[in-house]
């Protein structure tokens, strides 16, 4: 499995910060790391389950965050991470952007919309 990084600008009520994020299409949600989202000034919202690639369940606030990647712009969910956690882009913010992840070359492409 090949590893895929975009640089991404995040908004919050408070600021901006630049996030290097790790492509995920595993992942449901973006998460940002607790420096970052403490830093825009991101509060909860809400608290949901997610299950880890291990099997192992783990509970993480949520927020919402404006999100500018190269490609686009979008409000977002977010997980707000928590101590080393690492900031992953999540499916949910590549479809809010119109963008699908492919796996074979590890590249950002514009998503085939249907409107039916």
């Amino acid at each position: 499995m090949g590893i895929t990084y975009i640089d991404a600008l995040v908004k919050g009520p408070s600021g901006e910060e630049n996030v290097r994020f790790l492509v995920d299409g595993g992942a449901t949600y973006s998460l940002l790391p607790k420096m970052a989202w403490e830093k825009i000034g991101l509060v909860p919202k809400r608290e949901m389950s997610f299950t880890l690639a291990d099997g192992t369940t783990v509970e993480r606030l949520i927020s919402e965050a404006f999100v500018s990647l190269p490609q686009g712009e979008s409000h977002t969910p977010v997980v707000l991470g928590e101590e080393n956690d690492q900031a992953l882009l999540g499916v949910v913010t590549l479809e809010n952007l119109g963008l699908v992840f492919n796996p074979f070359d590890r590249t950002l492409h514009p998503m085939r919309m249907m409107l039916c």
